[in-house]
């Protein structure tokens, strides 16, 4: 007891030590593990001591053997226990693969779900779903539970395999996804992405990001080694369990000594946008890209056709990327054709503010139709190589009334975005405090990891 004191002597005097000497590590070691929930993306300093230095004492204490006193019936109850585990479906999932993932042998249960019409069309082949397993101790199933989110409606598809009365049974259960925020961050090494990456930082967050700043940095050029930067996101999860990332909710680049920030603002009635923590818009008429991750295969300059072999003017952007890669429109705007148009192929044309128009041609997929009223982000196709293509890319076109116009400028198109109104403006400045003390938080323990 008393070398158990003297331990626990020592551990407080050396945490008080260590409050007095970096209380600003403590403060974000702290503010990270209560907005992260303990598993955030970035390293914070530890302030306990040494295990090395602390006093070790050995304890040696017979035990009696567990048959001693006990029928063999009573030990095999003791063996009667519950086995669980987690998946994520892939696109070349069969029953038996994605159960020997899971630690499953059980030909019964697999021969039940190659048979079963709801687990064929909402699990195999489908890739990204959360799966949950419970098992007896000797692996065999006794409920599968697979999570989804197929719409932008807030809601999940539960799917459920159980057995009941010694027989396998389905069935499928909406519920409401629920919201909490995350905190992380990361520093610049090689790319923006790289980095993202590195933190377990979602690809539609890190997306987010690169349009919300990109009127002010230039994300694949202009940022530098050692940059560091944070960002609050919506986790959206199914029974507790995260299934996809949500909105932005505020973030922060530290793009060569200079502070960037943003915080998501929303008054009631109107369309929420993104603004500087002292209130003003970021708001951009379009975005730079309408294909996330992909890279140019040809400008807007003369260069030879690669169907007709002759020297023509290439009135667009060309962005290489696998077939099925999703589309989305760069602003605000109206659907005026979504049909099949030449050598377009697959073709989508959006009318927007100012006699602009946006067109987005070789399309795999056409998800809108003429008429329909897009915002900007919107996901309206995929990309293909219909039409005059030799190979999956989106063709897109920027139209000033009626003339092309070099795609690439269009990010430099501001938008008139009204000012935050008066009577908001207490709501959005006590937001903005709250925001900023979370992204300090980020930030400083992204300094400490980087210090590391």
């Amino acid at each position: 007891m008393t070398g158990l004191k003297n331990a626990g002597g020592a551990l407080i005097a050396r945490l008080t030590s260590a409050l007095q000497k970096h209380p600003r590590r403590a403060s974000a070691a702290l503010a990270a593990v209560l907005l992260t929930g303990g598993s955030g993306a970035f390293a914070v300093a530890n302030l306990g001591p040494d295990p090395a230095d602390l006093p070790v004492r050995t304890l040696i204490e017979p035990v009696a053997s567990l048959a001693q006193g006990h029928d063999l019936a009573e030990l095999t109850d003791l063996q009667a226990f519950s086995l669980y585990r987690n998946e994520t479906t892939r696109s070349n999932d069969t029953a038996e693969s994605l159960l020997q993932r899971l630690g499953i042998a059980d030909p019964q249960a697999a021969a039940f779900m190659r048979s079963d019409e709801a687990v064929r069309q909402n699990v195999l082949s489908r890739a990204g779903r959360l799966v949950s397993a419970e098992t007896t101790a000797d692996h065999q199933l006794t409920a599968l539970t697979v999570r989804w989110a197929p719409d932008e409606d807030g809601t999940f598809r539960r799917l459920t395999v159980e057995r009941v009365d010694g027989k396998l049974q389905t069935k499928i259960e909406t519920g409401k996804l629920t919201a909490s925020p995350r905190l992380a961050g990361g520093v610049i090494r090689s790319t923006f992405y790289a980095a993202s990456d590195a933190a377990d930082i979602p690809e539609n967050v890190s997306m987010q990001m690169a349009d919300i700043f990109e009127g002010q940095l230039d994300f694949r050029r202009g940022l530098r080694k050692g940059d560091r930067f944070a960002v609050v996101y919506e986790s959206l999860e199914a029974d507790g369990e995260p299934l996809r990332a949500g909105r932005v909710l505020s973030t922060e680049f530290l793009n060569n000594g200079k502070a960037h920030q943003a915080i998501w603002f929303q008054e009631d009635g109107k369309k929420g946008s993104y603004y500087t923590l002292d209130g003003k818009s970021l708001q951009q008429a379009y975005l730079s890209y309408p294909v996330e991750f992909s890279r140019i295969s040809s400008n807007f300059s003369m260069r030879l056709h690669p169907i007709q072999k002759t020297w023509r003017a290439h009135l667009g952007t060309d962005f290489a990327a696998p077939t099925g890669t999703k589309v989305r429109t760069v602003g605000d705007g109206t659907v005026s054709f979504a049909g099949v148009q030449n050598g377009y192929g697959n073709v989508i044309f959006v009318e927007h503010a100012n006699q602009h128009t946006t067109v987005y041609a070789h399309l795999s997929r056409i998800d809108v139709r003429q008429g329909q009223h897009v915002d900007q982000g919107d996901i309206i196709g995929a990309v293909g190589s219909t039409g005059w293509a030799t190979g999956p890319h989106l063709h897109f076109e920027f139209r000033e009334k009626g003339e092309q116009r070099d795609p690439l400028t269009i990010a430099q198109i501001t938008d008139a975005a009204k000012p935050i109104s008066k009577s908001a403006r207490a709501a959005f400045d006590k937001q903005a405090a709250q925001m900023r003390i979370e992204l300090n938080a980020g930030t400083q323990a992204v300094a400490v990891a980087s210090a590391r």
